[in-house]
């Protein structure tokens, strides 16, 4: 009898941890956690950014001699290094005894050593396709993993109802837009298939030039290609701002008579985008309201 009773009470036990398991699908393969992590370790822009806006206080981060504006206070004289955004301190990482570490895109390729010093969640959205959604399916992780679906689902919707409508009216109007990166003093386009796709597969902007590669660093064009496309409207990124030693700024690269024959210089539809959000914080929350703010000030809604 008392055995009887011992494997009954063994089975409700195993139970309960069983019913109380997170399980996560990622890009990497499968998180299971059995509690709420508290000692967090985040390696990435975007992996910051979402846990800073969803109230979660990492105990490391990685190190980066650029920080986006929103995420000063991550600075090194405020935490304890996880090394660098590509190459993480495992030593230093373990030293902070962590149930959880968080990696974004620029250091997945470690997940195999990271996860031997504790579960490991890759966090990265699709940049070529799908962004937002694949955004959301980031977000929602964290959701799992720390109890907080309510907050992310409310983050979600708030969003997705401006991209939404900025999608509409953008197909509506059939307004197009050329995406353009500063490369020191060249330039580089992207269409719907590359790192920056949410302009035209989220966003819902008609691609200007239809023939771009979808490459990670886009197409090297000339100015004359910009002025014989002549967009309507010019996204313009300046990835120059992220090299400390660079004296190039891309808003005078683009002051030149070949741009000044555009519809978009004529029209005043110049746009500089956020380069912090739209490059560096891959998926994060602040990130996103940032892009969707940049879209809504070129649309005027």
């Amino acid at each position: 009898m008392y055995r009887y009773v011992t494997s009954l009470v063994l089975l409700f036990l195993s139970s309960l941890s069983f019913a109380n398991e997170i399980v996560v699908e990622h890009f990497k393969g499968t998180l299971k956690l059995d509690h709420t992590p508290k000692r967090v370790v985040a390696i990435g822009y975007g992996v910051v950014d979402a846990l800073d806006q969803f109230g979660i206080k990492p105990v490391a981060v990685a190190n980066a001699t650029h920080l986006p504006h929103y995420l000063q206070q991550y600075g090194q004289a405020s935490y304890p290094s996880a090394g660098s955004h590509f190459e993480p301190d495992f030593e230093s990482i373990y030293s902070q005894k962590p149930d959880l570490i968080i990696v974004g895109p620029r250091a997945a390729t470690k997940y195999d050593e990271l996860s031997k010093i504790a579960p490991t969640l890759v966090f990265t959205a699709n940049l070529k396709h799908d962004y937002w959604a694949s955004t959301q399916a980031q977000w929602r992780n964290l959701g799992k993993v720390f109890s907080i679906e309510r907050q992310v689902e409310l983050k979600i919707a708030q969003l997705d109802q401006k991209i939404t409508a900025i999608k509409a009216y953008n197909q509506q109007h059939k307004v197009d837009a050329m995406t353009l990166l500063s490369v020191g003093e060249n330039i580089t386009s992207f269409g719907q298939d590359s790192r920056f796709s949410a302009i035209y597969q989220d966003f819902g902007f008609v691609e200007t030039v239809d023939s771009l590669e979808s490459g990670s660093h886009g197409d090297l064009v000339s100015f004359e290609f910009v002025m014989q496309s002549d967009p309507s409207i010019i996204l313009a990124i300046d990835r120059n701002q992220l090299d400390a030693s660079s004296n190039h700024d891309m808003a005078d690269i683009l002051d030149n008579d070949l741009v000044k024959q555009t519809r978009a210089f004529k029209n005043s539809q110049i746009a500089m985008l956020d380069v912090d959000a739209w490059y560096l914080s891959i998926a994060g929350v602040s990130a996103t309201e940032k892009m969707v703010e940049d879209i809504q000030q070129v649309l005027k809604l």
